[in-house]
């Protein structure tokens, strides 16, 4: 089985703990109004075709540089391409290579379960906690990303879990309270980090044709960020 690759980059830093190689997945199935990778979104628009043991030579060529790290697939969804992420996984367990996954926990099958036997980490978006602000951000509803978190929890995989701060659309406060109590009762959850809104996909839409709903929005606010965190800690999330 053949993975549809995007890109990859073999000495990541923001994508887990440590150096990591990530593989870009190609395919998603969310529609996030500030995704800075919307020509990830069609899964055969891909730029690179590899069998699992082909990607995993990728990682080999690297493995001195990525010890106190890992492999990390990314997207796009990666857990759209089960049957691929399962036999790299498995080839980086064997090597003893740590495994993180990074998703919107949007899908959730026996395969995918499969997969998150042999993760390591799980990186997690949670978007938004209001249903109706979360589907207007995302396309998609929130629902099955709360059933992949109690899967987790069920589990114990442990998870970093990441908020875009987006003004306008996910600083309320009100919200931010809401998002930060249910975060704080997951035992799993080893570190929160918030993203600040930037616009450094804006061409990326341009070029694809895409209408782009947040073109005028600007980054938050140093201040905004602040109240972001000080809610958080309040909630005793351990920001990373």
């Amino acid at each position: 089985m053949k993975g549809f690759i995007h890109s990859f980059e073999s000495f990541g830093t923001k994508d887990g703990p440590g150096i990591r190689f990530v593989f870009f997945m190609q395919g998603c199935p969310l529609r996030c109004l500030y995704c800075h990778n919307p020509d990830t979104w069609k899964i055969n628009n891909f730029a690179f075709e590899k069998t699992a043991e082909e990607a995993f030579q990728e990682v080999s060529k690297v493995k001195n540089f990525i010890r106190s790290g890992g492999v990390t697939v990314s997207g796009g969804e990666p857990l759209l391409q089960t049957e691929f992420v399962l036999e790299l996984f498995k080839r980086c367990k064997e090597a003893g290579i740590h495994t993180a996954v990074d998703t919107s926990g949007y899908l959730l099958n026996e395969k995918i379960k499969s997969v998150l036997d042999y993760t390591d980490l799980v990186l997690l978006d949670i978007k938004h906690i209001n249903p109706e602000k979360y589907l207007k951000l995302t396309g998609k509803p929130l629902t099955p990303t709360l059933h992949f978190v109690d899967y987790l929890m069920e589990t114990n995989i442990p998870t970093w879990i990441r908020y875009v701060l987006v003004p306008g659309y996910s600083d309320d406060e009100a919200d931010l309270h809401a998002w930060a109590n249910y975060v704080s009762s997951l035992s799993n959850v080893k570190r929160v980090d918030i993203l600040p809104f930037h616009q450094m996909g804006r061409q990326k839409w341009k070029r694809l044709g895409i209408n782009y709903a947040l073109k005028t929005i600007n980054p938050p606010t140093s201040e905004s960020i602040r109240l972001a965190e000080s809610i958080f800690r309040q909630y005793h999330l351990p920001l990373g």
